[in-house]
């Protein structure tokens, strides 16, 4: 498969499974986390999918589209695993969605990073909550919930929190 292809395929697998948890967490409050900004795609599909719902990213640096860059409100900058730790308390038991869009095309560099984040993210998750990754998490009681029709095992992750 060419690298174009295999991008399609994740940016279609992406988008259905944002499509399903919005489905999902109807009913289910709390906010979205983003992790990464990018070019701002994904930021302004959530807007569209979670309209009534606050939308908080995590960056390193910004290179998004001006129109896909969240207020200063709304997005914290730097390292997503020093900020994660410092928002805790504030977004403590109250994150209905945590997407993360963390894949640099080096599988070792992204199992590693998968791995520090995944223990930062139970405390912030709302009962019911859905985290939607490009990578493999571990999240402890999270259980893993059926991929859209069309999604590949292993392209794309979803996990639901405990209710």
């Amino acid at each position: 498969m060419s690298r174009l292809d295999s991008a399609i395929r994740r940016l279609e697998a992406q988008r259905a499974c944002l499509d399903r948890a919005a489905e999902l967490l109807d009913g289910v409050p709390g906010h979205v986390f983003e992790l990464g900004l990018g070019n701002g795609r994904t930021y302004d599909h959530l807007r569209e999918r979670f309209p009534r719902r606050e939308i908080f990213v995590f960056e390193m640096k910004i290179s998004a589209h001006p129109s896909c860059i969240p207020d200063d409100d709304h997005l914290f900058l730097g390292d997503v695993l020093d900020r994660l730790p410092a928002v805790t308390e504030r977004f403590r038991g109250s994150v209905a969605l945590v997407h993360a869009d963390i894949g640099s095309g080096v599988a070792e560099h992204n199992r590693r990073l998968a791995t520090r984040i995944s223990p930062l993210l139970p405390p912030l998750l709302a009962p019911g909550a859905l985290v939607v990754t490009d990578q493999e998490m571990t999240l402890p009681a999270a259980a893993p919930i059926d991929l859209p029709d069309g999604v590949a095992a292993g392209r794309y992750h979803m996990v639901r929190a405990p209710a």
